[in-house]
């Protein structure tokens, strides 16, 4: 039987999805942009506070890149997309994952 809240929680990355390429849709005719940003394991304050030893110890190390991301690699594409070099990007779902897919 699946994980319930594993269910719960790619149910809730897929609805993201959706909802971003309709809202871009939706109101593209108004230049309004819509994209989201699906971060993988990124290394926060929480991850120590919320998880097991043994789970912090290992937090990342199943990523194709072999370890958590830091905050300061997920910022760069925050930037992109509020600047005007990313005035024409729009409906995207941008994974920062170390490689994982966000499929």
């Amino acid at each position: 039987m699946p994980n319930p809240t594993l269910l719960a929680y790619a149910t809730t990355k897929g609805a993201i999805a959706n909802f971003t390429a309709g809202l871009a849709q939706m109101l593209g005719p108004k230049n309004i942009r819509v994209n989201s940003v699906a971060p993988g394991p990124i290394w926060t304050p929480l991850i120590v506070s919320t998880m097991p030893e043994e789970t912090v110890q290992n937090f990342g190390g199943n990523t194709p890149l072999g370890r958590p991301g830091q905050p300061v690699e997920v910022a760069p594409i925050y930037v992109l997309l509020a600047s005007d070099e990313g005035s024409y990007i729009t409906g995207q779902r941008f994974g920062v994952t170390g490689g994982k897919p966000i499929l």
